[in-house]
This record gives C-alpha cells, structure tokens and sequence, in this order.
C-alpha cells in the first residue's frame, strides 16, 4: 500500500466511524503509530481530518460534499439579487472579509468597480477580483481545501487575526429553522468565527434552500449576527419576525 492509497484508506476509516484511535488504524492497516502519527499530521494539515488525542475524527462529513461547480450554478439567480443586496452595505474606503462560497463569489463580482481593502480566503474572489484596479486584495495562505477553493487551517487563523475589519460577509452550508448557522468542515468553520470576531458588522449571505438545513460544524447564531440577506423565498419558509437580528430579503 503507497502513503496516498494509506491516506486515502484513513480518510475512508474516520468518514465511516466519525472517530478512531491510533491503535485501531495500526491494527486494521498493519503500519506503525508512528508511520500513522505522520499521516494523520498530513492529513489535518489538510483540512481533512482533526486529531485528537491518540487518534482521530472527521473534520468534514463526506456525504455533505457536493462539487463546486454544482454549488456555482445552484440558485443563481437568488445569489445575484443577494449579491446586489450586499453591495448596498459596503462603502468607499471599507475594509471588509469576503468567505468562500459561489455567493460571496458573485459578491466579488459586483464590487470591482470600487476603492477597497479585502480580505478573503477564497481562491475564487481572488480570481474575480485580479482586474478590479482599486480593490486592495490581502489573500489569507494556509492549507489549500480544493473541494471548497478555500484556505484554512492554524496559518489562516494567525494571518485574520491582524486585520481589523468594518463588515464580513459570510455564507454558510446550513441554516438550522433554530438560528444556527454550520458549515461542511470544521476548519471552515473556524475561520468563519475569526472573520466574524475581528468584524463590527456581520453579515450572512444564505439563500432561502439553506434554511432548515443543518452541516457538520456550527459557527455562529443569529444571535452573533447583525443582518442576514437572503432572497424572498425565506418568507415563505419561516418566520423572519423571530429572529433577533436584522433579515434583508432581496
């Protein structure tokens, strides 16, 4: 067995069972702790799985994961109003945090005609923003995640830290119909709750086929938010009145 076909067996072990110790991927895979020790370091630094102590658990659940092309073309239409929607609430001069995602994507692609600082993670928003002549990109590196072209990890965290920022805007896998909002991957996850904490004013792009869904990692509640913007839909689908904070339907 190659170190890729190990790792790949790993992720298999840790997908199926949620949590598994050392011991038992040295018996099922006949290699050494300290041979595993190796992979498992590997395999968290890529935002594939979390240690834990003397073994392992799943950072993402496999059966959430849906290719990016996919997510792009899903509710297109209500990403470009949500994405209209969001410009509104950003200023000449702002200093703001753009997540990964398709509808902070299309976010990017409304705003380069402005004068602006940004921060993302997201390899897409760099790429829709690398001919906008007055938006100041600063790209967080980390751990490359390719089934979200997203950066994560401890180095992503470190880097958010030092920037102060006016508004966030963050999208999210599942829209819980109790106020929380969670994402496919715990690191994702923890970079969302570091843009949120270094953020004034928080805002989340969901739209309405989010809500009553919930993914693997919880990141914030409507309580941690200022404004959600979401499109029309949702008002057909709960009560928006019932939320603490703001909802803006495009």
């Amino acid at each position: 067995m190659t170190n890729q076909e190990r790792q790949e067996e790993i992720i298999r072990i840790v997908s199926l069972r949620g949590q598994v110790s050392i011991q038992d991927l040295s018996s099922r895979l006949g290699v050494s702790e300290v041979t595993l020790r190796k992979d498992l370091s590997f395999l968290e630094a890529s935002g594939l799985l979390v240690r834990t102590r003397g073994g392992a658990m799943a950072a993402t659940k496999k059966e959430l994961i849906r290719p990016l092309e996919q997510r792009r073309t899903e509710q297109k239409e209500a990403k470009i109003r949500i994405a209209q929607k969001a410009r509104e609430f950003i200023r000449e001069g702002d200093t703001i945090f753009l997540d990964s995602g398709s509808t902070t994507q299309e976010l990017a692609l409304h705003i380069k005609d402005m004068s602006l600082r940004l921060v993302t993670n997201s390899i897409d928003v760099l790429i829709a923003l690398q001919d906008a002549p007055e938006v100041l990109v600063f790209a967080l590196g980390g751990n490359f995640r390719k089934d979200a072209g997203s950066f994560i990890g401890p180095q992503t965290l470190e880097v958010l830290k030092s920037f102060n920022i006016d508004t966030c805007f963050i999208g999210t896998t599942g829209f819980s119909s109790d106020g929380y909002f969670s994402s496919q991957n715990i690191y994702e996850s923890d970079t969302k709750k570091q843009a949120i904490a270094r953020s004034k004013r928080r805002i989340i792009l969901a739209d309405s086929s989010k809500y009553g869904s919930e993914a693997f990692s919880v990141f914030a509640s409507v309580k941690d938010i200022h404004i959600i913007i979401s499109d029309s839909e949702l008002a057909n689908t709960c009560d928006v009145s019932r939320f603490p904070c703001e909802v803006i339907l495009a």
